[in-house]
């Protein structure tokens, strides 16, 4: 009876620790949030875009790269093609995206690229792009030199290391040298699972050089998106389960301290910083469960914030587009130049709209 007594005992607590952990996933991941439609002028796709741009950056001159095609575990795929780099020119009413070209000895087959990030080097002008890669599941950095005249990518070298193990985003901050955010602790797919489902804090940013690699912040629910204010004293990372932006700030050494927390409200992804006036275009998840789940007949909606004076007593937090899956699936970037907004997506496709300021 003593035995049957315990049992009893430990499935009913065992029940009663699953029941809280589903309602607290549920409010993490905003899945009561009704969303109201916000919509801006004359948005219309971009051709060429049908499986998602996951991340998206801009150059100063209006050229944006689009990093698309990801194939992410947990989330819907459409296609086994390989991931592609394409540029589009902000500044050209066509509109037209372009593929970029690889050059040099790398494994086109196996592409499958995440996050990016832009860096120019001062000394000579040099355009490099730095590209999360999950090649058969693996994390790993691409470095790429910009050829512009042949709308190309010259292979440079590739970043392993045990502290980069399931990287999402990066942001470049020399010409081999980045902060990388880990979107998990661990790498088995059960465990990555049971990570969320539990509250655990333990995904990280990771400081790389040739020289030094280490962990340098610690403590998110799910670190996605990374970015560095114009000054370049600051970092930005989306805690997206705790619906934060977490300000940091860069130490001589390299580590950073805790600065502050803005809450957007959302489940935000990739972060892009205006580098005139410091603003941060967030792309939003309204509600993470549609997200993961994906049913055709309840798309999951997008959403785009833009948090203006971060670094101000009072930031603005703004919502400036939002849909309910119907035009645009799953937002996770949003980035801005000459009065268009750029939306990208996990999986699905790409907007650009009139944007009123």
């Amino acid at each position: 009876m003593c035995k049957l007594a315990v049992l009893s005992l430990s499935v009913a607590a065992l029940a009663v620790l699953i029941g809280e952990r589903v309602i607290t996933l549920r409010h993490v991941s905003l899945s009561y949030r009704e969303l109201t439609q916000n919509y801006l002028p004359n948005c219309h796709h971009i051709e060429g875009i049908e499986y998602g741009a996951e991340d998206i950056t801009v150059l100063e001159n209006g050229l944006a790269f689009l990093s698309t095609g990801l194939k992410y575990p947990g989330l819907p795929s459409y296609s086994d093609d390989p991931g592609k780099i394409y540029t589009l020119n902000l500044l050209d009413s066509k509109m037209k995206i372009k593929a970029m070209n690889i050059k040099g000895d790398f494994d086109k087959d196996s592409f499958n690229p995440h996050g990016i990030s832009l860096y120019t080097d001062d000394k000579d002008g040099a355009v490099y792009l730095f590209v999360v890669n999950h090649p058969q599941g693996k994390s790993q950095v691409e470095i790429f030199r910009f050829i512009e005249d042949e709308n190309a990518l010259q292979y440079i070298k590739t970043i392993k290391h045990e502290l980069l193990h399931n990287v999402n985003d990066i942001v470049a901050v020399g010409t081999e040298s980045f902060y990388a955010t880990n979107d998990h602790y661990f790498t088995n797919g059960i465990l990555k699972f049971v990570e969320p489902f539990l509250s655990l804090p333990w995904c990280d940013v990771v400081y790389y050089s040739p020289q030094t690699v280490q962990v340098v912040a610690g403590g998110f629910l799910l670190a996605n998106g990374i970015n560095i204010s114009p000054d370049r004293r600051h970092l930005y990372v989306a805690d997206i389960l705790k619906h934060k932006i977490v300000v940091l700030e860069i130490q001589k050494n390299t580590v950073l301290s805790h600065v502050k927390e803005v809450d957007v409200g959302s489940l935000c992804d990739n972060i892009e910083v205006d580098r005139e006036s410091g603003d941060l275009w967030l792309g939003c998840h309204p509600n993470g469960l549609k997200c993961v789940f994906h049913d055709p007949n309840d798309p999951p909606g997008s959403e785009v914030i833009r948090i203006e004076n971060i670094l101000s007593e009072k930031p603005r937090v703004t919502q400036l587009y939002s849909d309910d899956g119907s035009v645009i699936v799953a937002s996770s970037v949003a980035t801005q130049y000459g009065g268009k907004l750029l939306i990208g997506t996990v999986y699905q496709k790409a907007l650009i709209c009139d944007l009123k300021l």
